[in-house]
């Protein structure tokens, strides 16, 4: 492996975009449907990941949509997490804040506490077993109303102890982020963190929208802030963080080619941007999967990829003595690493 890109593997990392429902891997989803006797339209696990080829957004929502049918039950959700960790536990991930989506869910009438409970025991229980720390945020799908939006706030009233944020997600077009101003107003006045997906398909005002309405601290995904020049400078400027999926970007044709990737570019720039897998079990790599792919692609330097895992740290929500012995954590890697 290129020496760079086993450094990258090697370093301590946060993962602060990462789709839990998009963890779900063929294997799973064929025990789990066999656990609920529910027949899958593929034959096979192999039939299943060649159906993992997209067009653009939609056309992968659609199928993460059903694949979200097996999802059932408490069990179902810690296996799905437990599944994700074990991956996130052996690419040297120690902080997660992962989305979770439950209008997917209640939706199917799957209850509220059934989703919540399992993916935070699976999280509760890599703490313990592995030291990774975790926040968990609950996104609402922006393709629904907000008027549907303020209906899930409302059910997680009662969970909102367990809640660490807010993020906004699904389809990006003809859905920007000002269509969801009061229910993040809402959220902001409960003391909840927010955060939003803008700028990947969506354009760049989409992003000045979500920073000047919904009033997020963080941006997931923002790749399509290099169209603006001014959009650039602002995050610059005020070290807004942008979580950044590369494999997904090129699965999802937002870019042609890995070495097409404006990651290396905003870097050089100067914004403050992160790696994170989006939705791996469909786009084909976890958070180390998507570095390798950088550094080979994009030509990423020893001192960028450093620099990639500390943004990772410091973008988190962790409070500032998690954040320094990860900090730390990091300068120990690079140190013995150098050594060798």
């Amino acid at each position: 492996m290129n020496p760079v890109a086993n450094l990258a593997c090697l370093l301590p990392k946060a993962e602060l975009h990462l789709h839990i429902e998009g963890t779900l891997e063929p294997e799973l989803a064929f025990r789990l449907a066999a656990r609920h006797g529910v027949s899958l339209p593929y034959a096979d696990v192999e039939a299943l990941r060649a159906a993992y080829d997209f067009s653009d957004l939609q056309s992968f929502l659609d199928l993460y949509y059903a694949g979200a049918n097996v999802l059932r039950t408490e069990a179902d959700f810690y296996d799905l997490t437990h599944a994700y960790l074990a991956r996130a536990h052996a690419d040297n991930l120690r902080h997660v804040e992962i989305f979770f989506d439950p209008q997917t869910h209640t939706e199917r009438g799957v209850a509220f506490e059934e989703v919540l409970g399992g993916i935070r025991r699976a999280l509760l229980e890599a703490e313990r077993e592995w030291g990774i720390s975790f926040k968990v945020i609950m996104s609402f799908l922006r393709h629904l109303s907000e008027a549907d939006a303020l209906a899930t706030l409302e059910e997680a009233r009662p969970h909102l102890h367990r809640i660490d944020g807010i993020g906004l997600d699904s389809s990006e077009m003809g859905h920007p982020p000002s269509k969801f101003a009061r229910v993040f107003a809402e959220c902001r006045e409960l003391g909840l963190p927010v955060v939003a997906h803008a700028g990947e398909e969506g354009p760049p005002e989409y992003i000045e929208e979500a920073l000047d309405l919904l009033r997020v601290k963080r941006i997931d995904h923002g790749v399509r802030a290099l169209e603006s020049e001014a959009l650039m400078q602002r995050l610059v400027d005020e070290q807004i963080p942008l979580t950044v999926c590369p494999l997904s970007n090129v699965k999802l044709k937002v870019y042609d080619d890995m070495s097409m990737h404006s990651l290396r570019k905003m870097l050089a720039r100067g914004v403050k941007v992160t790696i994170n897998s989006d939705d791996p079990a469909y786009f084909g790599g976890y958070v180390n999967a998507n570095f390798v792919a950088c550094v080979e692609s994009l030509g990423l330097t020893e001192a960028e990829v450093i620099k990639l895992a500390r943004n990772s740290i410091e973008a988190s929500w962790l409070d500032s003595a998690r954040r320094d012995a990860l900090l730390a954590a990091i300068d120990d890697t690079v140190e013995e690493w150098r050594a060798r």
